[in-house]
């Protein structure tokens, strides 16, 4: 299980983007998840795919993790690209008994895979080439200007930096507590998917009880080393813009706009 997961991991490497500003990554990945969902026709989705796929390259991560990050939701794939296919009224391209397939179903099919597979992959390579600190740094900073309207930006940083770290430890230990029921008779495999899901009750227990006792160890972990919070707290290296972020800022924005562009094209 934690094989497949690739979301929370951090794969340390020397590459430009391990080396670009997390609030640069932040921003650019959250404009990116925007774009990806107005864009449209084949055109648009390909100069976002060659955006990702340089990305990846540029850094140094992997193909494999990647990869794996985009095993769990096959199905999901599958069945999302076969819903648009049979479900959308249009142009028919073959029949199978009561179900009919159009063309204008696998083009919407095409877009939404690519949609969701593009999502999976700048989302992981985000954890991946950046340090649950400096993610935490970078969310921070990003929330402070809310601070003023109440918002505890430090601490729901450190939430969402810990939750996201904790998803591949959490899998780990369920994996681990899957191994031993196995070892003991338990049978995960058989049966259909009632029975299978029936069969995964008996690791709730056990899993929510290793999720609240790590919980507990971390908090006395945290104080222990006497953490109140964000008030007051300096930091040992300070999050700064340099030419790398501008760079990948400029190359980023150049292939949203030609993305963009088409979309929709000009309107005069």
């Amino acid at each position: 299980m934690i094989r497949n997961i690739a979301l929370g991991q951090y794969y340390p490497a020397d590459s430009p983007l391990h080396r670009m500003d997390p609030r640069t990554k932040i921003l650019i990945i959250t404009v990116f998840i925007i774009i990806l969902f107005i864009t449209r026709g084949f055109l648009g989705y390909a100069l976002l795919a060659a955006l990702s796929v340089s990305s990846i390259v540029a850094s140094r991560v992997p193909v494999k993790l990647i990869y794996r990050s985009l095993r769990p939701i096959v199905f999901i794939l599958v069945f999302t690209a076969l819903l648009h296919l049979f479900m959308t009224k249009g142009e028919v391209l073959f029949k199978i008994g009561p179900l009919t397939a159009t063309w204008e179903g696998a083009r919407q099919g095409a877009f939404m895979v690519t949609r969701l597979v593009l999502l999976i992959m700048t989302t992981s390579l985000l954890t991946l080439t950046t340090s649950p600190i400096a993610l935490t740094d970078g969310l921070e900073l990003l929330l402070k200007p809310f601070a003023r309207l109440g918002v505890p930006a430090h601490e729901l940083a450190m939430m969402m930096t810990i939750a996201l770290r904790f998803i591949p430890t959490l899998l780990e230990e369920a994996e681990k507590i899957m191994k031993a029921q196995m070892a003991r008779g338990a049978d995960f495999q058989s049966g259909n998917v009632i029975g299978r899901a029936k069969s995964l009750v008996p690791l709730l227990v056990p899993l929510f009880v290793s999720a609240f006792r790590r919980a507990d160890e971390l908090a006395m972990a945290m104080e222990a080393r006497c953490y109140r919070g964000g008030e007051k707290r300096t930091r040992m290296k300070e999050l700064t813009f340099t030419a790398v972020d501008w760079i990948a800022t400029a190359v980023f924005a150049a292939f949203v706009l030609g993305s963009l562009v088409a979309s929709f094209g000009f309107r005069g």
